[in-house]
């Protein structure tokens, strides 16, 4: 499927094609190990209840999460599930609505979303169960806006801040402080049933309270914050975003707030896990492997750049190497038009880097399935990868200025396509060497 153009010399394209289906297999390996049905079902309280079991799925991850839990919670379950646009699966209960919704830029369906979980959550009365399912990704699907700002207004100020760079717990940061869900008000709204939290961590850190931008949990950090990082970034645009997070009335629940009194929260799968998987496999396939971080961060090309150094370091050691690594990294758009997400432009920066090595085969794909905004969740990296470059007329580095890495990849092959994944665990990338 994505092994187009991968090599074209007699015994090396063999090699290329067994080390490419290996670091295929190690990322489905990988994605296995943070899906719900592998880690969600003994984290739930199967205790049957006298009152109502309530579920709240939110993120990228939702509808597999609620998947698991209507089959493994004994008793009546009612629900809402909010997921991405094309990650909803059919055989839920009837006593569950499915929204979906637009994600990384929030939309109509987003809007719609909040309020009803909202209010799903409010209907809950002492003596009932919450079980919040929560992903990455649930911080676009819902959308509340503080009544200072509108829904566009609110959009905006997204696309500003993912265009701009910043680290996804900037971007939450400033979320919080304009949302009336965000920020633990979800929590607020149960009081006072007990709530139960279950995450799948797709943010650096694993910090709770980022996920989602932290519906269910308490927030330490303050409007002045979310003020300071817009500051950082040149803000321009509607005053408005301002004045409402000057409005004490706007600021997130902190630590210590009554309405986590009978709140339980878990993470239940992160990057670290699905590193292990991968490094696990790995071994037993003859590699010897290097866990380089699951937290890493940063402008993905120069990542990119820097760990073709780290390469290169471990080929002449001799040897087989797999350099795994996980986090999120960052894309400076400069091209609005341009397309290609992080795992794209984070391979482009290592290909450059290597100047076509040999010895050196690369993936860096989304756990989720879905690179940025594209139908792929990355691609594979082959020694000969310049070569093809050069032999098509193609230069890389214009490709990476113009933000235009798909194209790249689409021309040369590698893109690696497997659709939603329906788990969030973020970036996965895994290099290896032969020395």
């Amino acid at each position: 499927m994505w092994l187009n153009g991968f090599g074209k010399e007699g015994d090396k394209v063999e090699q290329q094609s067994l080390n490419a289906a290996f670091l295929e297999n190690l990322f489905a390996h990988a994605v296995q190990a943070v899906h719900p049905a592998a880690c969600l079902a003994a984290h739930l309280p199967t205790k049957a209840i006298a009152g109502r079991t309530i579920i709240l799925a939110a993120g990228k991850a939702a509808a597999s999460m609620a998947q698991v839990a209507a089959a493994t919670l004994n008793g009546p379950v009612e629900g809402l599930v909010v997921t991405r646009h094309g990650h909803a699966l059919d055989g839920l209960p009837q006593t569950f609505e499915v929204i979906e919704a637009g994600h990384p830029v929030p939309d109509e369906m987003s809007l719609a979303a909040a309020p009803k979980m909202l209010a799903l959550a409010e209907s809950a009365t002492d003596g009932d169960r919450v079980i919040a399912l929560i992903s990455g990704g649930a911080s676009s699907l819902l959308a509340a806006p503080v009544d200072e700002i509108t829904f566009a207004q609110k959009q905006q100020v997204t696309k500003f801040l993912l265009r701009s760079g910043a680290p996804i717990a900037e971007i939450n940061c400033v979320r919080k402080h304009l949302s009336k869900i965000k920020g633990g008000r979800l929590a607020r709204a149960v009081m006072p049933a007990s709530l139960y939290s279950f995450i799948i961590s797709d943010v650096p850190g694993d910090f709770k309270g980022d996920v989602a931008s932290g519906p269910t949990e308490p927030d330490a950090s303050s409007m002045r914050d979310a003020e300071d990082i817009l500051r950082k970034y040149h803000w321009n645009g509607d005053g408005a975003i301002v004045a409402a997070l000057r409005n004490q009335t706007n600021e997130s629940l902190f630590p210590g707030d009554a309405a986590f009194e009978k709140c339980h929260t878990e993470v239940i799968a992160k990057a670290s896990d699905a590193l292990v998987a991968a490094a696990d496999m790995a071994r037993q396939k003859g590699w010897q492997p290097v866990v380089l971080g699951d937290d890493l961060e940063g402008s993905a090309h120069k990542l990119g750049a820097e760990h073709a150094r780290l390469a290169l370091e471990y080929r002449s050691k001799g040897g087989q190497w797999a350099l795994i690594s996980g986090g999120e990294t960052t894309v400076e758009v400069r091209n609005h038009r341009g397309r290609g997400g992080r795992n794209l432009e984070y391979l482009t920066g290592l290909a450059i880097a290597l100047k076509g090595a040999e010895g050196i085969s690369a993936l860096a794909c989304d756990t989720d399935g879905i690179d940025g905004t594209e139908d792929v969740a990355g691609a594979i990296l082959g020694s000969d990868f310049i070569r093809l470059c050069q032999s098509e007329g193609i230069s890389a580095e214009n490709y990476l200025t113009d933000n235009n890495t798909y194209e790249l990849f689409r021309r040369i092959g590698g893109l690696v396509k497997t659709g939603p994944t329906l788990t969030n665990v973020n970036d996965f990338r895994v290099i290896l060497v032969e020395g």
